[in-house]
């Protein structure tokens, strides 16, 4: 098993870019990530994207985003209110909406959907990524749901177990909306967490996990 180091300490800041169909999607499949990586970092700037959602998600979506991203050095929350389960025939509006993305905001790492994702508004935006942002690094994080399409993901992030209970209650105080639907439950992110941590060996247990197509390795000499 090869473990990446990813040292940002020391540069003067590091950008983030997270993408979401819907208002819940971003912290469902990288929250305990970003709440590891601004509990440890200073330098880091987000852009939270999330790419549908009327008046009660986007409020959702800010205020969620507000929990997770309170240790960020400085964050921009953007919503947008493409109609929701209808991406695939949005696509040319949606690819704008990147495009302006690109132009003003250049990313050191992006998280998005896993671009096998069933779901089409998930698959989109997880296809556009890849059209868009071509030499970035590009993590595609996994949601559970219905369409039973978790695939085997190839990179890890170990959490603790106190990280992923934060996330879960960060979830259920923002996302009331969602407490109704049969798979918005502790216990399937969690259980999550837990397959992902045994499959990574995980010290405490837990992870969280995204599919990585494309990594460039260097060794660099030391001045």
């Amino acid at each position: 098993m090869l473990t990446l180091n990813v040292n940002s300490q020391k540069r003067e800041r590091f950008r983030v870019l997270c993408l979401g169909a819907h208002s819940d999607d971003i912290e469902i499949g990288c929250g305990g990530t970003l709440l590891k990586l601004l509990s440890s970092k200073n330098n880091i700037e987000v852009r939270w994207v999330v790419y549908s959602g009327g008046a009660n998600r986007e409020g959702e979506a800010r205020r969620s985003a507000a929990l997770f991203l309170k240790d960020a050095r400085l964050y921009t929350v953007v919503t947008h209110e493409f109609r929701e389960s209808f991406f695939p025939y949005c696509g040319e509006q949606i690819k704008e909406a990147f495009e302006k993305i690109k132009e003003q905001y250049s990313p050191d790492l992006i998280f998005t959907h896993f671009r096998d994702d069933r779901h089409q508004d998930h698959h989109t935006i997880g296809e556009l990524t890849w059209n868009t942002f071509r030499d970035h690094m590009i993590l595609e994080y996994e949601i559970p749901k219905y369409d039973a399409d978790l695939g085997s993901p190839n990179c890890h992030v170990h959490l603790k177990r106190a990280t992923c209970d934060r996330k879960i209650r960060y979830l259920f105080e923002c996302f009331k909306t969602q407490r109704n639907k049969q798979w918005f439950t502790a216990e399937t992110f969690l259980a999550l967490h837990r397959l992902r941590g045994i499959e990574s060996n995980a010290p405490g247990c837990y992870a969280e996990s995204f599919h990585c197509r494309k990594l460039v390795l260097e060794a660099r000499s030391p001045k």
